[in-house]
């Protein structure tokens, strides 16, 4: 894929918040060359500190890390900077999350793995325009299994009476539950 250069804009701060320090360090340097001016964070907690020093205009940011919730990284610079652009990443995506993340302030939503090109059409698209197709776009094995966790999610986890919204038998949804998602 081209390198797609897009203007950054009279603000390039950059802050990546991702628990995996080697994928963070990759892709902070990937994307200095992209013209960002980047600050990385390990923690929620390291990312708050970060946000209240000085709210960067945009933000990668992992859904799940060791001591809390990307979401809320999310919220708090939404609150401080109502014209950051942010994405979530994670490697853990259903549709529900990516609904939450953006309900909650995303400019965006990206699985994992996502690379610098990735990230930075993301971070510079303007919606206007819909995205190019994914070179990798989920399988319909995928597909139904998002469908699947997200009616599991809505339904309080209660395996149950998302069986039953579904119209399948418990224990096949049982099975599942308990296999990971395909790819």
């Amino acid at each position: 894929m081209d390198n797609v250069t897009h203007p950054i804009g009279p603000d390039p701060s950059l802050l990546l918040v991702d628990d995996d320090e080697i994928f963070v360090t990759r892709l902070a340097r990937a994307m200095e060359k992209r013209g960002f001016q980047t600050e990385t964070s390990l923690s929620v907690s390291q990312a708050m500190r970060q946000i209240e020093r000085k709210a960067p205009a945009y933000a990668v940011v992992d859904l799940r890390l060791e001591d809390g919730n990307g979401l809320d990284v999310v919220e708090a610079l939404r609150e401080r900077r109502a014209d950051a652009r942010i994405i979530v990443l994670t490697g853990y995506g259903a549709i529900a999350t990516a609904v939450a993340a953006v309900k909650m302030g995303a400019t965006d939503y990206l699985a994992k793995p996502a690379d610098a090109n990735d990230v930075t059409s993301a971070l510079l698209s303007s919606g206007e325009v819909l995205p190019p197709p994914p070179e990798n776009p989920m399988s319909a094995d995928r597909v139904r299994w998002e469908h699947i966790q997200r009616v599991y999610e809505q339904c309080d986890r209660n395996v149950s009476e998302t069986a039953r919204r579904l119209h399948m038998h418990r224990r096949t949804l049982q099975r599942i539950l308990a296999k990971r998602g395909p790819r």
